[in-house]
């Protein structure tokens, strides 16, 4: 879960500085578009927030990070499935796979959180 919690603050940080590129890369186009761009800001911070509180924190605090982390991916999940027909079939497969594959590695975390 480090490595998870390092890669958001990464992502984060990206998006944050260059939400045009970031898009761009997502493949959702890379024209000019200031809400895109405060959408993609925002979706910045919340990653950069969940993994800067995984990684300040300790004990039942991280635990609790590890749980908020489980949530947002597992709703980033839904929202990929649900969103499918409207995008490229890349697109669509590519960040749902991400957001299914760091929920199911939460899942995991906040499952053997539970059994110590």
């Amino acid at each position: 879960m480090l490595n998870v919690a390092r890669g958001r603050v990464v992502l984060g940080l990206a998006a944050f500085a260059a939400p045009k590129l970031t898009v761009k890369a997502m493949g959702l186009g890379g024209q000019a578009d200031p809400g895109r761009d405060y959408v993609t800001r925002m979706f910045a911070a919340r990653e950069i927030a969940l993994g800067a509180g995984y990684l300040l924190s300790r004990g039942p605090a991280r635990r609790t990070w590890a749980r908020f982390g489980l949530l947002v991916d597992g709703l980033d999940t839904l929202n990929g499935l649900r969103t499918r027909r409207g995008l490229p079939l890349w697109v669509s497969a590519g960040a749902t796979a991400i957001a299914g594959g760091t929920a199911a590695l939460g899942a995991a975390k906040v499952a053997r959180d539970l059994v110590e």
